[in-house]
């Protein structure tokens, strides 16, 4: 029937993609991308085909994403020592790692936009706590109200034996230095 939608089954790599933390998401897809890019451009080159899990951006990412791993892992990567390599065997397809990172990157903006969405629904929840703050101020509005009007003005009180300043000069202010 119209309406009814059936949840689409997932390959592998699609789960690995869609396991990454929402905050690091973009930047690891991206490294990913560029990973898989070069290796469908040039599959022969063997420079693309071993990644140094040491260097600055794999090892940062690997730190903020533990999974980045196993997405390598199910895209056909193998782990030896400190990088992995992408066996001569595997061959990396454009229309299914590289559209498979695109439409992850998807994923993870629209989650980012319900994320959003939901951060903006907690704040209207959190709504209670500045209506008990209007209702505290209604309440000192009434009881200043209930006291009275004032009929008496302030006064100037002497403090002590201060700096008499009345006006700005007294303080050098508006005053030539004969410069």
């Amino acid at each position: 029937a119209p309406g009814n939608k059936v949840a689409e089954s997932q390959s592998p790599l699609q789960q690995a993609l869609q396991s990454l933390p929402l905050e690091k998401a973009q930047e690891i897809l991206e490294l990913l991308e560029k990973l898989t890019r070069n290796v469908v451009r040039n599959p022969g080159e063997e420079k693309f085909r071993r990644v140094k899990l040491t260097g600055a951006k794999m090892s940062a990412a690997i730190a903020e994403a533990p999974t980045m791993v196993n997405i390598l892992r199910e895209m056909g990567w193998v782990e030896e020592e400190d990088c992995v390599v992408l066996p001569p065997s595997v061959r990396l397809a454009h229309e299914v790692h590289v559209v498979g990172i695109i439409d992850a990157k998807d994923y993870y903006k629209k989650e980012a936009e319900n994320e959003r969405r939901r951060q903006l629904r907690a704040g209207k929840a959190g709504d209670t706590e500045k209506a008990q703050l209007l209702k505290q101020m209604e309440l000192d509005r009434q009881e200043k109200d209930a006291e009275g009007p004032v009929t008496h003005g302030s006064v100037a009180k002497k403090l002590g034996d201060g700096p008499n300043i009345m006006r700005a000069g007294d303080v050098g202010i508006g005053k030539s230095s004969g410069g």
